[in-house]
């Protein structure tokens, strides 16, 4: 099949969605979930219009640029001072929640998966660590949840990725190698250690630059919102130019983004949430088209109950945990708590996996993932809108 038809069905299924978007804002039904049941009605378990291979070049360029991208703009609009603010929660939830949870998902998979390799239970539980703020969209912008509970939800999902990129990036590195120790592990903590240096650089340089073309009146809003796609894109390149990690220097990039007129951030903002948007719902049209298919036959019984520990207990008693002594009530720590969706970062990082190690003998692996983050895109997506206005109801009484 030619990669275009896939290209244009996506494409169609955007333009489709978009003239109903506004009434789909009012519906339990999100884009996520949309383009995911789509996707798995023309697979080859549904219609059988598409049968894309896993490993096919499409998926994995459209895979790495859609990394690149997110990982820039989900640091970009991260200021790092909200990290100490608000009684230091989002800093509790990375320094203690998201080690907690990806520790808690190694035991659990190693008590129901007892043949599976050490490496491979590892990259499980960091690959379902990070959260995705966006399949639950309907709590960041609704006006019943207090401001810093959404602000808190939006920075943890901001940076978790990229934290937990090293850690994947090294699983997968053993992997690759067949578990052994060598050279090529020391040259990959080299490589992270020139991303984070040329993507640092690279980003505060190009941040200082905007900044003061756009002061000088000589940038324009359209440029500025389309120079995220260029720094994030540079700082990739520049990376891997002096062989470093592109990855890691597009996540730092995002971080040190030498910008600070508000202007300029809220235009890189405007391109995630529209060319971005684009970028990820196509991806999830190939999570649903390319993973799903695959990974269904391997969904036994243990899959099931690890795809929801993971969703529940894995994630939220962490969470809860780091939270203890923060001040807040019990219901505050319990929503946080659940508003930890599995998205789009743990699907590329799958697709990552895909590209470096391969998906032969790992199909237990990948389909734990796989189920994992369809659970969370209808499970968080429903329950968005109904636990948004119980727990902004319980906040307003309290108050009165």
């Amino acid at each position: 099949m030619h990669e275009y038809v896939v290209f244009a069905f996506a494409a169609l299924l955007i333009f489709v969605y978009g003239l109903f978007s506004r009434l789909a804002e009012r519906s339990p039904v999100t884009a996520p979930m949309f383009f995911l049941l789509v996707g798995v009605a023309v697979s080859p378990v549904g219609l059988g219009w598409f049968d894309v291979e896993v490993d096919a070049e499409v998926v994995k360029v459209l895979a790495e640029i859609a990394l690149i991208m997110i990982l820039f703009i989900d640091a970009s609009l991260i200021d790092v001072q909200q990290l100490r603010k608000g009684k230091g929660i989002p800093l509790r939830l990375l320094a203690i929640g998201l080690p907690l949870t990806m520790l808690s998902g190694t035991v659990a998979a190693w008590w129901l998966f007892p043949d599976m390799s050490l490496w491979a239970l590892l990259l499980v539980a960091l690959i379902l660590s990070p959260t995705d703020a966006a399949l639950g969209q309907a709590v960041i912008t609704s006006p019943m949840v207090p401001e810093d509970v959404r602000r808190w939800i939006s920075v943890e999902s901001g940076l978790n990725d990229g934290i937990a990129l090293p850690p994947i990036l090294f699983c997968m590195a053993m992997m690759a190698a067949g578990g052994g120790m060598g050279e090529e592990h020391v040259s990959m903590l080299w490589q992270i250690l020139l991303g984070f240096l040329v993507g640092g650089l690279t980003g505060w340089c190009g941040g200082e630059l905007v900044d003061r073309m756009s002061q000088k009146g000589w940038m324009n809003s359209t440029f500025q919102r389309l120079v995220a796609f260029s720094l994030a894109i540079l700082c990739y390149a520049f990376a891997e130019l002096v062989h470093g990690n592109g990855f890691i220097a597009a996540f730092v990039g995002g971080l040190f983004l030498g910008t600070r007129t508000p202007s300029v951030r809220e235009n890189i903002q405007e391109f995630g949430e529209a060319e971005g948007q684009q970028l990820v719902l196509f991806v999830f049209l190939l999570f649903a088209l390319v993973l799903v298919p695959r990974s269904l036959p391997y969904w036994d019984i243990q899959a099931w109950v690890y795809a929801l520990l993971s969703l529940t207990a894995i994630r939220m008693l962490p969470v809860v945990l780091s939270l203890v002594g923060s001040g807040l009530d019990w219901s505050a720590k319990w929503f946080i708590a659940w508003f930890g969706p599995r998205g789009i970062a743990s699907v590329l990082y799958l697709l990552m996996f895909v590209g470096i190690v391969g998906a032969e003998g790992h199909e237990q692996m990948l389909s734990i993932i796989v189920l994992t983050v369809m659970l969370s895109i209808f499970l968080h997506g429903v329950s968005a809108v109904p636990l948004a206005k119980l727990y902004g109801r319980r906040v307003k009484a309290q108050q009165q």
